[in-house]
C-alpha cells in the first residue's frame, strides 16, 4: 500500500512560480512510477507530467512543456513539480499519483493523494 500527500500549492500571480510536493509512505512504494494531474473545475482530469523510477525518463503534456519539470528524491520519498510561468489556465487541484508505469493516462496509477490547489491571478 502506498499513501501520497501532496503539498505547496496556492495563489499566484500570473508569470509565478510554484513548487509542488508529493510526499510517499509505504513499504511498497519502491519501483514505482509518479505522475501529476489536474482537474479544473467543470472539466476533466489531465495529465500534467510523469517520471519513472529511475528518474532517467521524464514525460510532459505539451501545456506545460518548458514551464513545469518534475523531479523526486528516491531517498526522501519526496517527488516534486516545479512549476513556472504560470497561467491563470493552470489554475486546478493538483494530483500526484503513483503507479507500477510512468503513464500519461490516469488508469496507469492506483495510488492518489487528496489535491493541492493552485490558483493563478491575472
Amino acid at each position: 500500500q502506498v499513501q501520497l500527500a501532496e503539498s505547496g500549492g496556492g495563489l499566484v500571480q500570473a508569470g509565478g512560480s510554484l513548487r509542488l510536493s508529493c510526499a510517499a509512505s509505504g513499504r511498497t512504494f519502491i519501483g514505482y512510477g509518479i505522475g501529476w494531474f489536474r482537474q479544473a473545475p467543470g472539466k476533466e482530469r489531465e495529465f500534467v507530467a510523469a517520471i519513472n523510477w529511475t528518474g532517467a525518463n521524464t514525460y510532459y503534456a505539451d501545456s506545460v512543456k518548458g514551464r513545469f519539470t518534475i523531479s523526486r528524491d528516491n531517498a526522501k520519498t519526496t517527488m516534486y513539480l516545479q512549476m513556472r510561468n504560470l497561467t491563470p489556465e493552470d489554475t486546478a487541484v493538483y494530483y500526484c499519483a503513483a503507479g507500477r508505469f510512468a503513464g500519461i493516462i490516469s488508469t496507469d496509477y492506483n495510488y492518489w493523494g487528496q489535491g493541492t490547489q493552485v490558483t493563478v491571478s491575472s
